[in-house]
C-alpha cells in the first residue's frame, strides 16, 4: 500500500511539471503571435505551481512573465510596469548576473525604462502629473545613474500639486547631490512626433535605426540652486513654516540675485505675523530690481493681499512707470480704488435717518464716487493704449454702473458689442 502511494505521488509531480512545461509553451507561443493576454491566462494557469519548480523552470517562467507584462504596457496596460520589472529582477535573482537570460533581462529592463519614461511624457501632456510621477520615479529605480528621471519626478509632482510626494523626490535629490548640469540628448520619435530624452549611446542607435530624428545635445544649467528653492516654497505651502525659513536662508544662499525669493520670503514672514522683516524684505526686493515692472506689479499683488493699499498703489504706478501699458497693473490700480469705496458702502447701509445720518451718509458716498471715479480714470488710461482689453471694458461698465452714469454705461457697453 506505501509502494502504491509512492507511485501516485511520483505521477502527480511528473503530472505537475509538464503542466508547468505545456503552459510555459503556449504562453510562449501566444506572445509570438502578439497575444499578450492569452500568454497572461497561461501564465497565470501555472503560477501557484512554480515555487516548487527547478530553478531553469523557474527561471523561465519569470523571464516569459516579463516579456508578457512589458508588452501589456506597452499596450497602455499602466499597472504591467510594476509587474514586467518584478519578473525580471526575479530573473536576474534566480539565474545571477551571467545566467541564460541575463544579457537579454537587462536590455529588456533598458527598453521598460524608456518606455515608462515616454508614457511619463504623454501622461504630462495629458497633464495626468501623478502618473507621470510614479513612472518616472519608477524609471529612476530601474535606472540610478540616470539621476534626471528623478528631477522630472520631482517636476511632475510639483505640476500636480502634490506637494509632499515633490517634497520627497527634492530631498532625495539633495542627498544624493544631484547637480543636473552637464548635457541633455535628445531627438525626435518619427512615429509620435514627440521629442525624447535619451543616453546618449541610446539616443544615436535610435536616429542610426532610422527610428529617431534630429539628435540635439543641449547644455543644462545647475539645478541644485532651483531644488533648494522649490523645497522652500514646499514646506511654506506645506504649512512647515520653520523648515521653510531654514530653506529659504539656504536657497537664498545659492540665490542671491532671485527677487522671487525674497518676495515668497516675505510673505511667509508676514504670515507668521513679523510685519517689520516683511517691510524690510520688500524694500530689499524693489531696490534689487527698480525698473522691473514685473517685479514692481507683483511687489503690488502682495501688498495687496495683505491689505496694505498705498503700498500696493505705490507698486503699481512704479510698474507703470517702467511700462505704461502694463494692463494688469493698470486693473488692479483702479481695483484697489473700487475696493476702498466698496468699504464704505456698510456703514453707509448702517446709518439711519436722522440730519447727522443724512450728512454723513452724503459725505460717504461722495467719498465712494470719488474713488470710483479715480478707478474708473486709470482705466480710461488703459483703454486708450487697449482698446480691445474686454477686462479693461468689462470693469469699466461695471464702475460706471454702480456710479449710475448711464451715459459712459451704454457707451462702455456699445464698444463690447452688447
Amino acid at each position: 500500500m506505501k509502494t502504491k502511494l509512492l507511485i501516485i505521488t511520483v505521477m502527480c509531480c511528473a503530472l505537475s511539471g509538464f503542466s508547468q512545461k505545456a503552459e510555459l509553451k503556449a504562453a510562449e507561443k501566444a506572445l509570438k503571435s502578439g497575444d499578450a493576454a492569452s500568454a497572461k491566462t497561461s501564465l497565470d494557469g501555472i503560477q501557484g505551481m512554480i515555487s516548487g519548480a527547478d530553478e531553469k523552470v523557474q527561471a523561465d517562467y519569470f523571464f516569459l512573465r516579463g516579456k508578457t507584462y512589458a508588452d501589456l504596457a506597452k499596450k497602455g496596460d499602466n499597472d504591467a510596469f510594476d509587474e514586467a520589472i518584478s519578473s525580471f529582477n526575479k530573473v536576474l535573482s534566480i539565474e545571477g548576473p551571467k545566467g541564460k537570460h541575463a544579457d537579454e533581462t537587462n536590455q529588456r529592463l533598458a527598453a521598460i525604462t524608456a518606455d515608462l519614461v515616454n508614457s511619463a511624457v504623454e501622461d504630462n501632456g495629458n497633464k495626468e502629473y501623478e502618473k507621470a510621477a510614479d513612472k518616472l520615479y519608477l524609471s529612476y529605480t530601474l535606472s540610478p545613474k540616470d539621476t534626471i528621471y528623478l528631477y522630472y519626478a520631482a517636476s511632475s509632482a510639483v505640476n500636480g500639486g502634490l506637494y509632499e510626494k515633490a517634497l520627497s523626490y527634492y530631498e532625495e535629490l539633495k542627498n544624493i547631490n544631484y547637480d543636473g548640469s552637464g548635457v541633455v540628448y535628445k531627438a525626435t520619435n518619427v512615429a509620435t512626433g514627440q521629442e525624447e530624452i535619451m543616453e546618449k549611446t541610446q539616443r544615436d542607435l535610435m536616429v542610426k535605426s532610422g527610428s529617431y530624428k534630429d539628435p540635439k545635445d543641449e547644455k543644462s544649467p545647475s539645478k541644485q540652486a532651483e531644488i533648494v528653492k522649490n523645497m522652500a516654497l514646499i514646506y511654506s505651502q506645506l504649512g512647515q513654516d520653520d523648515k521653510a525659513l531654514a530653506a529659504f536662508a539656504d536657497a537664498r544662499a545659492n540665490n542671491p540675485d532671485d527677487v522671487n525669493l525674497v518676495l515668497n520670503e516675505a510673505n511667509l514672514h508676514y504670515k507668521l505675523g513679523d510685519k517689520d522683516k516683511f517691510k524690510s524684505l520688500m524694500a530689499e526686493a524693489a531696490a534689487m530690481a527698480p525698473d522691473n515692472a514685473d517685479l514692481q506689479y507683483n511687489i503690488g499683488v502682495i501688498n495687496m493681499e495683505q491689505g496694505n493699499i498705498e503700498e500696493a498703489r505705490k507698486a503699481y504706478r512704479k510698474a507703470l512707470e517702467v511700462d505704461p501699458g502694463y494692463v494688469n497693473a493698470q486693473l488692479n490700480l483702479s481695483t484697489t480704488y473700487v475696493d476702498e469705496g466698496n468699504g464704505l458702502i456698510d456703514e453707509m447701509n448702517s446709518l439711519g435717518n436722522s440730519k447727522a445720518d443724512i450728512a454723513r451718509y452724503e459725505e460717504l458716498k461722495k467719498q465712494k464716487d470719488d474713488l470710483f471715479r479715480e478707478a474708473a480714470g486709470i482705466l480710461e488710461e488703459a483703454y486708450k493704449l487697449k482698446p480691445d482689453n474686454q477686462s479693461v471694458l468689462t470693469q469699466l461698465k461695471n464702475i460706471y454702473g454702480a456710479l449710475g452714469d448711464t451715459e459712459n454705461f451704454m457707451r462702455i457697453k456699445k464698444l463690447l458689442g452688447e
